[in-house]
């Protein structure tokens, strides 16, 4: 494992870089890429994002100035924020043996890079890349504000457990460069579209308690998707909503991603362990966010993601309650 000094220095002896993101990218993946990208200019190397088909309307703006040509080759390959080779986009798979460095901050990150960094205390990669890019010249204004969107939206605005002194202090360091980190906030935090409103009301009127009420369960099935009209704009991060209940401390959204096909996405406290309940289903994450992808019935995914919970959570009951029982 590489440390921050030792990646810089790797970083200053490649050219033609191609950055990667994951699958349905976040603020993270994007935020880290484009200040990564923005770092390296900086040092007159040429570097690019790959094309990712999966941004939204509220991260395509950071990602676009950088994104790379079609008939861009690249001689190096950098991933940010990609916990796992399946989590790569389909247009990424081509380059996973050709990654020279990884950097990641995911407890669950299976080290696929030729040279890695990685910090698991790390709040969001982009401290990770905000370390990075300091050792490589200085922080502009223009470097700050796609980092500051990586370390806000993956800490929830700093209200996520993850958030640490740290986090606070790179966010501090971002904003003395002078970003417009109000704006970044309203759009990640404090607007949301009528059909984002739409989504929430039906999930809300649908979610199941269980757990005595500390567990709740949530879907967003293809067809609430397609009655609304909603994007994946208004999509973005769902997963939040079931950890602003009441009483809950282990929120579950299951989104269908295809027939059958649901992606789960786990918010919890500290009585549950997202990671190792994940990591049962096939997936990964953090210990307070995690996600797995399963591939069977609603009725079927909700058995196996409780019952995976059961087996990490000894006090778990399963029973189901009712909405005014929780």
């Amino acid at each position: 494992m590489l440390s921050v000094k030792e990646a810089a220095e790797k970083l200053r002896a490649m050219d033609r870089i191609l950055i990667l993101t994951h699958v349905r990218p976040d603020g993270d993946t994007v935020g880290c890429a484009a200040g990564l990208c923005a770092a390296l200019r900086q040092l007159g190397k040429t570097a690019f994002l790959l094309p990712n088909p999966e941004l939204t309307d509220n991260t395509l703006p950071y990602f676009r100035p950088y994104e790379a040509p079609e008939d861009y080759v690249p001689d190096a390959v950098v991933s940010v924020d990609i916990a796992s080779a399946g989590l790569f986009p389909e247009n990424a798979r081509p380059f996973l043996s050709r990654v020279e460095l990884a950097v990641d901050h995911h407890p669950s990150f299976e080290g696929f890079g030729r040279d890695n960094l990685a910090r698991p205390s790390a709040a969001a990669c982009g401290e990770i890349v905000y370390d990075l890019a300091a050792a490589l010249g200085p922080i502009t204004a223009e470097i700050a504000l796609p980092l500051y969107v990586a370390v806000s939206t993956d800490t929830g605005c700093f209200q996520y457990a993850n958030t640490t002194p740290r986090t606070h202090q790179v966010a501090a360091a971002l904003m003395t460069t002078g970003i417009d980190y109000r704006a970044v906030n309203k759009t990640f935090f404090r607007t949301k579209s009528r059909k984002r409103l739409a989504l929430e009301a039906d999930m809300l009127s649908k979610m199941e308690f269980y757990d005595r009420g500390r567990t709740v369960v949530l879907t967003v099935p293809i067809s609430l998707m397609e009655r609304v009209g909603a994007s994946e704009s208004d999509a973005e991060d769902l997963s939040a909503l079931g950890a602003q209940i009441e009483g809950t401390d282990c929120a579950v959204t299951a989104r269908e991603l295809g027939h059958n096909v649901w992606k789960l996405s786990l918010r919890t406290g500290s009585r549950v362990n997202a990671t190792r309940v994940c990591a049962l289903l096939g997936g990964g994450g953090h210990a307070a966010a995690a996600g797995a992808t399963v591939e069977a019935s609603l009725e079927e995914t909700r058995r196996r993601v409780l019952d995976a919970i059961a087996r990490v959570v000894p006090d778990f009951v399963p029973e189901p309650v009712s909405g005014t029982e929780a």
